[in-house]
């Protein structure tokens, strides 16, 4: 079978706990993967939100996961105030597969699922199931966008966002910026417009040379734009797999 990746070095930038899928996926394609994770999960400084909510989980009619970090640290934080059988009584929308399936990896059943990772594209796969005094639990990371919450939020749903984790810069370590001196890549991947910004703080632009720039959706490849990056190819679904088609997609034209 033909490997269309073969000989390509391909920089990763996503957490490791995000990114083990995506590597042995570009692996197989013969690519060699430059892994550099550039940011950290860490729990929220003030946990308080999230235990009241997880507390109360059961006044919510829904809860909307934007990732799978905010679904394992809602299910922590459900565990810790034994509120866990409530949440089989709550509706769950997810934005991406990758977040269905760490539902779903609890048991749990995905109600809804747009086929876009944008926030008009959740209300819509929800509008049909929404009642009109429904609230809307939306465990998030601290620093992430607000598109989801302010798309509910026009269409007069009532919601409550609650800080599930933060993600802060990680060092490049002197190995890493070695690797990156040593084996520029061919590709770069970005999976959000935080991951782009810390690389070109932590490592510099002159450290992407020729790199072909693929963005894992629209809103990432507005920022790389927006920061002065051409980008060479857009996933069209937020997933391991269609990263991989858009890095061929970048190399190949």
């Amino acid at each position: 079978m033909e490997r269309r990746l073969e000989g390509i070095r391909v920089l990763v930038t996503r957490p490791r706990e995000r990114s083990e899928e995506l590597c042995f996926l570009l692996e197989d394609e013969g690519a060699q993967v430059l892994h550099v994770p550039l940011l950290e999960l860490r729990p929220p400084e003030d946990p308080r939100p999230l235990v009241a909510a997880a507390e109360a989980i059961q006044r919510y009619q829904w809860v909307v996961f934007a990732s799978a970090s905010a679904v394992d640290a809602l299910m922590d934080a459900l565990r810790e105030a034994g509120t866990t059988r409530f949440l089989s009584q709550v509706r769950i929308a997810v934005v991406g597969p990758r977040t269905g399936r760490t539902v779903e990896g609890y048991g749990l059943t995905v109600a809804a699922e747009p086929p876009e990772g944008t926030g008009v594209a959740l209300y819509e796969a929800m509008r049909g199931a929404l009642g009109p005094e429904d609230e809307v639990l939306l465990p998030a990371a601290e620093e992430g966008r607000r598109e989801l919450e302010d798309a509910l939020r026009e269409h007069g749903v009532r919601v409550t966002r609650v800080t599930a984790y933060r993600s802060q810069p990680a060092p490049l370590s002197p190995e890493a910026r070695a690797l990156l001196e040593a084996s520029p890549p061919d590709v770069a991947l970005f999976a959000s417009p935080r991951t782009a910004e810390t690389f070109l703080e932590a490592a510099g632009r002159e450290r992407l040379g020729t790199a072909r720039l693929v963005a894992i959706g629209p809103t990432t490849a507005t920022a790389l734009t927006h920061l002065g990056l051409a980008v060479a190819a857009v996933a069209e679904r937020p997933t391991p797999e269609a990263l991989v088609e858009a890095t061929i997609r970048a190399i190949r034209g």
